[in-house]
């Protein structure tokens, strides 16, 4: 499994207008729902749970939010490039700018673990970081991760 076994072109917000983390999960709830026919309000109310169990930026201007919610297939992502970066309680203490949402159903556990894995290691990469910061289009953001993943699998 690679990220571009997870992620559509119409789930790609290349410029997110938001200025709090519950805007930002708004807008991430609302592509859910739009490109895996869930519901907002549900994916919504899972993101926001999972985060005040505690944060999930992970540091270097990137989140990773992550939810069940029932009515998925799979692990799909969402993936977001905030025009400006918000304060997300990261663990570093950096705003976020980066944000690649992971839905999975209630009972698919090790294939939701194995994505949260993936997506980290990819994100860790700094240039791929940069790549993601420059690329302005959903298109360019598709290319760059399906690129990524596979040559970071291989």
């Amino acid at each position: 499994m690679t990220i571009g076994d997870l992620l559509y072109r119409r789930a790609i917000a290349p410029r997110v207008t938001a200025t709090t983390k519950r805007q930002a999960l708004t807008v991430i709830a609302e592509v859910a729902a739009r490109t895996f026919d869930i519901d907002a309000g549900e994916a919504l109310v899972a993101l926001t749970a999972r985060e005040v169990m505690g944060s999930t930026g992970v540091g270097h201007g990137v989140a990773i939010p992550h939810a069940r919610v029932a009515g998925l297939n799979g692990v799909h992502a969402v993936v977001a490039r905030l025009e400006k970066p918000i304060d997300f309680d990261s663990l570093d203490g950096e705003p976020v700018d980066l944000m690649v949402a992971l839905f999975a159903p209630p009972n698919v556990v090790s294939e939701h673990l194995r994505a949260l894995a993936r997506v980290s290691r990819l994100l860790r990469q700094g240039e791929v970081r940069e790549q993601l910061r420059q690329a302005h289009s959903a298109d360019a953001i598709l290319a760059l991760l399906v690129r990524e993943a596979t040559s970071s699998a291989a």
